[in-house]
């Protein structure tokens, strides 16, 4: 054992790196004209309170909310090419096109 090792054990530090959480969010086009969307973290966190924006194809804002308590969002479908963007702050952002939603 190194000597850095020994004192680190001797006054109670550990060297676990911190682990890092990282956002998850898929949504589902429900076949009724609305979209559900889902998120959270890996290390199980809610995204109650996660901002999320559709935007349409040309990047304006078309909708936009907070997921609920069950770390959902629901919208109604815009026409034409969109895309949702989920904001779970900074390096936790992502963007699903609208083209990759299916029922």
């Amino acid at each position: 054992m190194t000597v850095g090792a020994v004192i680190a054990a001797a006054i109670g530090f550990s060297f676990t790196p911190a682990l890092a959480h990282t956002p998850l969010f898929s949504c589902y086009d429900n076949g009724d004209g609305t979209v559900l969307c889902e998120g959270g973290f890996s290390d199980g966190a809610s995204a109650a309170n996660v901002p999320v924006k559709v935007q349409n194809g040309d990047g304006e804002t078309v909708s936009e909310g907070k997921m609920d308590e069950n770390s959902e969002f629901e919208f109604d479908k815009p026409d034409g090419a969109y895309s949702v963007l989920f904001d779970g702050g900074e390096g936790h952002q992502i963007e699903v096109p609208g083209d990759e939603i299916v029922e």
